[in-house]
């Protein structure tokens, strides 16, 4: 088999992924530390945190579609969640074994907690970078992102 040689731009994104491969788990423990006083993990607060930004109640599938996530493993979390009050179930009218997923008073209060803890920390995160920089690498990103959408909706 013939070996493909990455180009440079190719090289310098190997190298990003492998930076962003070794952050995310950085930000997943620091996260977890964050918010473990509110009895919640940094995946049960980005759980959270998505059904917050939903106009509607969505079912979990839907849920782990804009996370990015498989959706065994949100159904797993959001078993959790409804063991802990945070969220609870409710019929689908449009789909009987997809119940809706609803943020209980207990949930919201456990998210926006966690949100001004993010603050603090951000901010902290954020001293001394430039604005424009992280601007610039959010679009990198998501414009990697895209390719990757566009990529797995091709080979369906």
């Amino acid at each position: 088999m013939k070996k493909e040689k990455r180009t440079p731009t190719g090289e310098a994104l190997t190298n990003l992924m492998l930076d962003l491969f070794r952050l995310n788990s950085m930000i997943l423990a620091d996260g977890d530390r964050l918010v473990e006083g509110l009895g919640l993990t940094s995946a049960r607060w980005q759980t959270l945190g998505t059904i917050m930004a939903a106009e509607r109640p969505q079912p979990v599938a839907w849920l782990a579609h804009d996370m990015g996530a498989h959706r065994q493993n949100v159904q797993r979390i959001i078993n959790d969640l409804v063991k802990d009050g945070l969220v609870e179930l409710a019929v689908n009218p449009r789909h009987r074994r997809a119940s809706l997923v609803l943020l209980t008073d207990k949930g919201r209060k456990a998210f926006r907690e966690a949100m001004v803890l993010q603050a603090s920390w951000v901010n902290r995160l954020a001293k001394g970078l430039k604005v424009e920089a992280i601007e610039a690498t959010h679009q990198v990103l998501n414009a990697l992102k895209i390719k990757l959408e566009e990529s797995k909706n091709r080979s369906k």
